[in-house]
């Protein structure tokens, strides 16, 4: 809340102090972008993405616990030594260890799955901002998607201008 205000109070100081020839706009950003065709495909490469790596970790899950119930079969037909069972449990949780290390970089790697299919779009949407920003004479342009923007006069919108930029049909 003090962050919305002291953000207000900023524009309010900025305009005053530069008068009322700034030029502001709106743009929602995810609405543009979920008109990208380049954003559905980049979506379901990373799906597919994440589907691999998941796979890979079901399986090795399902084979831990197949280990874990043969153990304890094993254990309650008695046909493990304590000193066996001790070890082959220490096993299982290096390998759980494994598991959980394996969990952790295929979030990383889906990280910069993500990053490395998505940046080029970002890039291309902030080109197109910035170019219709320049050529209509914007000062600022907000998104409206942030919820930053508590009123805009529908005047202000560029989400079409920048729609028309990226080739997309307004």
């Amino acid at each position: 809340m003090k962050k919305t205000l002291l953000f207000t109070f900023g524009l309010v100081l900025l305009m005053t102090a530069t008068g009322f020839s700034q030029k502001f706009g709106y743009c929602n950003s995810a609405l543009v972008l979920t008109l990208l065709p380049e954003v559905k495909a980049a979506d379901s490469d990373l799906k597919a993405f994440q589907t691999q790596l998941t796979k890979r970790g079901q399986e090795m899950v399902k084979s831990l616990q197949e280990k874990e119930a043969e153990l304890k079969r094993k254990q309650d037909q008695g046909t493990i030594s304590p000193k066996d069972f001790e070890t082959q449990s220490a096993k299982l949780k290096e390998e759980e260890a494994k598991i959980g290390a394996y969990e952790q970089e295929v979030m990383q790697k889906l990280t910069q799955k993500r990053e490395e299919l998505f940046k080029p779009i970002f890039d291309r949407f902030n080109t197109a901002m910035n170019e219709v920003a320049k050529e209509k004479g914007f000062s600022l342009v907000f998104d409206s998607n942030t919820q930053v923007v508590l009123y805009a006069d529908e005047s202000l919108d560029v989400t079409p201008l920048v729609k028309t930029k990226l080739g997309i049909a307004n």
